[in-house]
C-alpha cells in the first residue's frame, strides 16, 4: 500500500468541501465577459478555460463518487455565445455544488473510489476536490485582477492532504513545479507554492471588477 493509499482526510471531507466550495463560489463574482480572456497563473491559459477545465474536473470527482470509478474527462458542453462569463460561472458553481452533494452522501455510505486498480477511500476523492476548489478559487481571483489568500485555516488542512498527492511521481501533466517562498510563509503561499503557483505573482494589468 502507498502513500496515497494509506492517507486519509483528518476531518469530515463535506466540512472540508463546505469550506473549499465557499471559498471559490465566493470568488466567481469577480468574473465578467471581460475578464475571460484575461490570463492565469497556469501558463498558456486564459480564465475561460480554466473555469470550462475546473468544471469539467468537478463533473469526474462527482461521477468517481457516484459511480466508484474514476473515467475519461467528460466532453465539454457548448458555451452560448451570448454570456459565455455567466454560463462558465454557472457551471463551476454548480460542479461544486454536485461534488459537495455526492461527497456528503457517500460519506455516509462509507464509499471507495477505483481509481487505476487502487482502492482508495472517497475522502481521498473529496480532499482532491477541496484542493481542486481552493487553488482554483484562488486562480480565478488572481486572474480577474483581484488576488485573495485562501483561508488559512483551510489551507493549513489542505497542505498535508496536497504534499501527499501532488508529488514528484504525480506532478507532471498536472501542477508547475514548487515554488519557493520565504521561511515564514503563511498556510496559503504554502500550499500555492506546492501546487506550482507563486503566491508573489503581481495580475497584469486590466480592468478588475470591483476595485
Amino acid at each position: 500500500m502507498n502513500a496515497v493509499e494509506r492517507a486519509t482526510v483528518p476531518e469530515r471531507g463535506s466540512d472540508l468541501l463546505g469550506r473549499s466550495m465557499d471559498f471559490a463560489v465566493d470568488v466567481l463574482g469577480l468574473v465578467d465577459a471581460a475578464a475571460l480572456g484575461r490570463p492565469t497563473p497556469c501558463r498558456g491559459w486564459n480564465l475561460g478555460m480554466l473555469l470550462r477545465h475546473a468544471a469539467e474536473s468537478l463533473a469526474v470527482l462527482s461521477e468517481a463518487i457516484d459511480t466508484g470509478s474514476v473515467g475519461l474527462l467528460p466532453g465539454a458542453e457548448p458555451v452560448p455565445v451570448d454570456d459565455p462569463a455567466v454560463a462558465l460561472t454557472a457551471a463551476f458553481r454548480a460542479g461544486a455544488v454536485r461534488l459537495h452533494a455526492a461527497w456528503t452522501a457517500a460519506e455516509r455510505a462509507g464509499a471507495t473510489v477505483g481509481v487505476g486498480g487502487a482502492v482508495l477511500g472517497a475522502g481521498l476523492v473529496a480532499g482532491t476536490g477541496a484542493i481542486e476548489l481552493a487553488v482554483h478559487g484562488w486562480d480565478i481571483a488572481w486572474s480577474a485582477g483581484r488576488p485573495r489568500e485562501i483561508p488559512a485555516e483551510l489551507a493549513g488542512r489542505l497542505l498535508p492532504l496536497a504534499s501527499v498527492l501532488v508529488t514528484g511521481a504525480t506532478r507532471h501533466g498536472l501542477f508547475a513545479p514548487p515554488v519557493p517562498v520565504p521561511a515564514d510563509a503563511g498556510p496559503s503561499d504554502l500550499l500555492l507554492a506546492h501546487l506550482g503557483r507563486d503566491p508573489r505573482a503581481v495580475p497584469p494589468p486590466g480592468q478588475a471588477r470591483g476595485a
